[in-house]
C-alpha cells in the first residue's frame, strides 16, 4: 500500500484540508512536514466545521496516529490553545494519538514581535507574512541558535541555550531600536509551558519507521503550496521553509522510498494571498465573483485572496518540481454558471513566450499571460459524486487541464463536504 504526499500546487489555499481528511479515512497516520500555523485546513465533517493550524488534519478521525515533524517550527502557546480549542469540539487529543519531534524547533514570543517589526518598518516593499513569527523561527534554526521541542526536558541547559539566543536577538533589537528580551522571562515562560508539551514529544522518526515496516498507510500533509516555497516560488514573496514533495521525507526523519504518489491539489482557477506576482489576477468583476462564490479569505488571517483564472503553467511547473503523480482538483462547482472561461496556456515577457515562471523578480513582473477561452456550462456541479453527473463541458475542462499541465486528475472535489469528491484513482492503491 502506498504512502502518499500531499501538496499544494499553487499558492496555498487550494483545499488540502478537505482531502487530507478525504485520505486519512484510509491512512493510519498523518504527518505534517513544514511550516507552522501560518497555514490553515479547514475541514467539514458531518456539517461541523474545523480550523487547524498546526494540528495534522488527521486528528479529528478515531484511531488515527498524528505527528508534528521535525521540518515544522512549533509555537507550543498556539498548539495548546489549538488543542484546547478543538477539544471543545469533542476532538480527544492525548499522547496516544500526537507525536510531536523532539527536534522540532520552537517559535517563541520574540520570534512574532521581530516578525511584526520587520512587516512594519518594510512598509510598501512588506512579504504579506501572517506576522507568526515563522520566518524569524526558521532563521534561528538554520543559525543553529533555536530552542527545540526536546530542550524543555533539559531545563538545567535551558538558561544556557536562551543566552545564546539571545545574544543575537537583543543585538538585533538594539539596532532597531527596540527594547530587548529579558532573559528570566523568557524562561519562566518555557519552563511553565514545558509539563504540557512534553508528553507529547519523542523521536517520531523512530516511530514513523516502525509504521513503515508493519506495512502501515502514512500521508505526509504539507502547508502552504509549491509557489510559496523557498527555493522554487515567487522569491522573496514566499513562506521560510520548503514546501515541495521531497521536504516530506526531510521533514518527518524518513528516507526518500517512504514516499510512494505524490498528490497535487489545485483549485480550478487561482488564489493568492499577500504580495507578490500573479500572473492570472482578475481584479475586475470575475475576480470578485470568484472571491464571494468561493468564500475565499485566508483559514488563518481572514484576508481576502486575490483571484484569478487558472494558470497551467504554473501548475504544469509544480508538477514537476514535486514529481506529482496525479492532481486533486478542488472548486470545479464555483464556476457553474460563467459563460466563458479562460485558461492560461503559456506566458509571454517582451513580446517573447515562454513556458515557465523565471526566477527573476524583474522577469516576473513583466509576464503577460497567454489565454485560451472555453465554453463554460450553465448546470450544477455542485455535490457531484461521478462523472456522469457533470455537465459535458464541465469534464471538457477537466481533460484539457490534464492535457496542459501533463498530470491525471485523481479526485475531483465538487463542495466543501469530504464526500463530494469523484475519485478517479486511490492514491493508496496506485
Amino acid at each position: 500500500m502506498a504512502n502518499v504526499v500531499v501538496v499544494g500546487a499553487q499558492w496555498g489555499d487550494e483545499g488540502k484540508g478537505k482531502i487530507v481528511d478525504w485520505l486519512s479515512e484510509r491512512a493510519d497516520a498523518v504527518v505534517r512536514f513544514q511550516g507552522g500555523h501560518n497555514a490553515g485546513h479547514t475541514l467539514v465533517i458531518d456539517g461541523v466545521t474545523y480550523k487547524l493550524s498546526l494540528l495534522p488534519s488527521g486528528i479529528v478521525r478515531p484511531g488515527k496516529a498524528s505527528f508534528i515533524g521535525n521540518g515544522v517550527v512549533l509555537d507550543p502557546w498556539a498548539l495548546i490553545q489549538e488543542i484546547d480549542a478543538i477539544r471543545e469540539q469533542g476532538v480527544a487529543v492525548t499522547p496516544e494519538n500526537l507525536h510531536i519531534s523532539e527536534s522540532a524547533a520552537l517559535i517563541l514570543p520574540l520570534h512574532r514581535n521581530l516578525d511584526l517589526a520587520r512587516e512594519k518598518a518594510a512598509g510598501k516593499g512588506k512579504i504579506g507574512t501572517t506576522g507568526r513569527g515563522i520566518g524569524p523561527a526558521y532563521e534561528d534554526k538554520t543559525g543553529r541558535r533555536a530552542i527545540r521541542a526536546g530542550d524543555l526536558a533539559d531545563m538545567d541547559v535551558l538558561g544556557d541555550k536562551i543566552d545564546r539566543l539571545l545574544f543575537h536577538h537583543n543585538a538585533l533589537l538594539r539596532g532597531m531600536e527596540m527594547e530587548t528580551i529579558d532573559r528570566d522571562e523568557l524562561l519562566d515562560a518555557l519552563r511553565e509551558i514545558a509539563p504540557k508539551i512534553l508528553p507529547y514529544v519523542g523521536a517520531i522518526w523512530q516511530d514513523l519507521d516502525g509504521l513503515r515496516r508493519r506495512g502501515r498507510r502514512i500521508l505526509f500533509e504539507g502547508a502552504q503550496g509549491t509557489m510559496l516555497d523557498i527555493d522554487h516560488g515567487t522569491y522573496p514573496f514566499v513562506t521560510s521553509s520548503n514546501v515541495v514533495a521531497g521536504q516530506a521525507a526531510v521533514g518527518s526523519g524518513q528516507g526518500p522510498g517512504a514516499i510512494d504518489y505524490v498528490l497535487g491539489i489545485t483549485k480550478a482557477y487561482t488564489t493568492r494571498v499577500g504580495g507578490g506576482p500573479f500572473p492570472t489576477e482578475q481584479e475586475n468583476d470575475i475576480g470578485q465573483l470568484l472571491g464571494e462564490r468561493g468564500h475565499e479569505f485566508g483559514t488563518v488571517t481572514g484576508r481576502p485572496r486575490r483571484c484569478g483564472w487558472f494558470d497551467a503553467v504554473m501548475v504544469r511547473q509544480a508538477v514537476k518540481v514535486n514529481g506529482i503523480n496525479g492532481i486533486a482538483l478542488t472548486k470545479i462547482d464555483v464556476l457553474d454558471g460563467i459563460k466563458e472561461l479562460k485558461i492560461c496556456v503559456g506566458y509571454r515577457i517582451d513580446g517573447k513566450e515562454v513556458d515557465h515562471l523565471p526566477a527573476s523578480t524583474v522577469r516576473q513582473a513583466r509576464v503577460e499571460p497567454i489565454y485560451e477561452t472555453m465554453e463554460g456550462w450553465t448546470e450544477s456541479t455542485q455535490g457531484a459524486r461521478r462523472w456522469s453527473d457533470l455537465p459535458a463541458t464541465a469534464v471538457k475542462y477537466v481533460r484539457h487541464i490534464e492535457e496542459l499541465i501533463e498530470a491525471p486528475v485523481a479526485l475531483l472535489s465538487t463542495s466543501p463536504e469530504r464526500d463530494d469528491t469523484i475519485l478517479v484513482n486511490d492514491p493508496f492503491q496506485d
